[in-house]
């Protein structure tokens, strides 16, 4: 699928990776559809976008995806706009450092809400829209993380095991459809996650190698260039493809043993 002239919603979009997916997509797509909870940002965002795009539509809708109630608002307010978006970019996400024992049920129960449930229900509203003019893509960020257990990041780890796993089977079901999912399956990004994801008593966090580190700039290109290619699954960095590589084929006992060294 070429994305050119596409009307796309990117969740998350007010920062990071999904900013990031907004600047690199002005140049191709109609309309654009910024989804946040930050208006302020997405109104500063919407008028750089158009400022340098002229012919581009921007849309704006503050939403906080940890509310059930709204997500299903945002599914209403799309409806009523009759917008036909042929591109979802479910990169909306939280995550949370430090051991489960001490974890806030607070933040757990929002990781899993905007992870995990916010992005199957975006997805169940837009799919049948797509299916029936044959033409969509899907393109739901997932981590690295989705490929293993990670002790100090369970929760979080688990909601993207769920993401990758989805849009495989996902795939499987659109076969022949005209519709593309693929799973971006990032490894360390400079963004603003690891500020939010990090507890306050956490001072003493890892901090993963430097060449396992890519650009947000390169990993939306890659993940661009694998929806209009049909990947199933985009590892931006040849690091991290062969960090990933060599985990998938580890059996789960000898990663079960490297976890206690990690935990």
């Amino acid at each position: 699928m070429k994305l050119d002239g596409c009307t796309a919603l990117i969740t998350g979009a007010s920062a990071g990776i999904g900013l990031e997916f907004a600047r690199q997509l002005a140049a191709r797509a109609d309309s654009i559809v910024l989804v946040a909870r930050r208006v302020d940002r997405l109104e500063r965002i919407r008028d750089e976008l158009t400022a340098n795009n002229p012919t581009l539509t921007v849309h704006v809708h503050a939403a906080d995806l940890a509310n059930h109630e709204q997500v299903s608002q945002l599914g209403d307010w799309l409806q009523r706009k009759g917008m036909a978006t042929d591109l979802l970019v479910n990169n909306a996400g939280l995550g949370d450092r430090g051991a489960f024992a001490t974890s806030d049920p607070g933040r757990v129960h929002h990781m899993l809400a905007v992870n995990v449930v916010a992005l199957t229900l975006l997805t169940r509203h837009l799919l049948p829209g797509m299916v029936r003019a044959r033409r969509g893509a899907i393109l739901n960020v997932s981590s690295c993380a989705s490929f293993m257990p990670m002790p100090g990041f369970g929760v979080y780890a688990a909601t993207k095991a769920y993401v990758t796993s989805f849009s495989e089977a996902l795939r499987s079901e659109l076969r022949g459809s005209g519709v593309v999912v693929t799973a971006l399956c990032p490894g360390p990004v400079h963004t603003e996650f690891d500020q939010v994801a990090r507890r306050s008593t956490d001072s003493h966090a890892r901090v993963p190698p430097k060449f396992t580190y890519e650009s947000v700039e390169d990993v939306v290109r890659d993940a661009v260039s694998g929806v209009e290619s049909s990947r199933p699954i985009v590892i931006p960095g040849a690091a991290m493809k062969l960090a990933m590589l060599a985990v998938r084929l580890t059996p789960m006992p000898i990663l079960r043993l490297a976890g206690r060294f990690s935990a």
